[in-house]
Formats: structure tokens, C-alpha cells, sequence
């Protein structure tokens, strides 16, 4: 049982991990190609339209979000691992288990925190797209929520560092 469980977390955090890199990297070339029009219209044209710089902003906060819980799963974000290095195996494991289980409730707490702000913003609109708030406002909860399942599937694991994958 442990075992299949085990398995189905593994398939589900890789599945997870592939589709929000690829849905942050359709992102991301959204707002390179939003960008060059804004570039183009400005310097061919004379004006960029007024929506080009909240779009692309919007774009930009929801590639990091929807990437935000795979990068967390890599351990390619910032973060000293000192501490891990000077501490007795035993200590390890248990600042292993204190590091998930905040990471997991800070989460949770975002995504709760983000949908109740989201959604208390849906009444307003954003001055270039004409669009409720909400609407740009929910990549907040959604890339919480994405890492909060993340983490969960990753377990009490510890995360690689830059230093395992070299080899020392």
C-alpha cells in the first residue's frame, strides 16, 4: 500500500511539475511576443496600446506563480542550505520536516489569503484591459494552491542542492 501510494505521489508530482512548466513557459513566451508588439507599435507606429504594459505585467506574475511549486520540488530557487550541512544526521531530518510542514502551512495560507483578496477585488475593474481584478487576481491562489499541492506530494523530503548535483 505504502508503496503504491509512494508511486502515485511520484507520477503526480512529475505530471504536475511538466504541465504548470509548460503552461509558465506559454506564459512566458506570451509576454516576450506581448512585449516586442508593444515595441514595434511604439517605435513604428508612435504609441504603444494602453493595455500592453498591465498585460505583460499580469503575464509576468502568473509565470512565476504557476512555476513557483515546481522550482520549489527542484530546489532551484534561492536558498542556503548552511545549516543542513553543520547539523548532526538526525538533527537533519527533523529541520527537514519543520522546513515542509512550514513551507506547507505558508501555503496554505496564501492560497487562502490570495482567493479572499481575489475575490473581494472582483468589483473593479484594471485601467488598460477593462477587466475585472479578479480575473488577474486568481493566478495568486491558483499558483499557491499549485504549490501547496506540490509540496504536499514532495513529502518531508529533503530538497536537492546545488552542491548533490555536482557531487560533493
Amino acid at each position: 500500500m505504502t508503496n503504491g501510494f509512494a508511486v502515485w505521489r511520484e507520477r503526480s508530482l512529475t505530471l504536475s511539475r511538466r504541465i504548470t512548466l509548460w503552461i509558465a513557459s506559454s506564459l512566458m513566451l506570451a509576454t516576450v511576443l506581448v512585449v516586442l508588439y508593444g515595441v514595434l507599435t511604439r517605435y513604428v507606429l508612435g504609441g504603444a496600446p494602453i493595455w500592453m504594459n498591465e498585460l505583460a505585467r499580469f503575464l509576468t506574475i502568473a509565470t512565476v506563480l504557476l512555476a513557483l511549486g515546481a522550482v520549489w520540488v527542484e530546489g532551484a530557487h534561492m536558498r542556503v542550505s548552511l545549516i543542513e550541512r553543520l547539523l548532526p544526521p538526525k538533527l537533519v531530518k527533523v529541520l527537514v520536516f519543520y522546513q515542509w510542514l512550514l513551507t506547507l502551512f505558508l501555503a496554505g495560507a496564501a492560497t487562502w489569503l490570495s482567493l479572499q483578496y481575489a475575490l473581494s477585488a472582483s468589483m473593479f475593474t484594471t485601467m488598460g484591459l477593462g477587466i475585472s481584478r479578479a480575473i488577474p487576481l486568481m493566478t495568486l491562489p491558483v499558483g499557491f494552491a499549485l504549490l501547496t499541492w506540490q509540496v504536499l506530494c514532495h513529502g518531508p523530503r529533503a530538497l536537492r542542492t546545488e552542491l548533490e548535483e555536482v557531487g560533493i
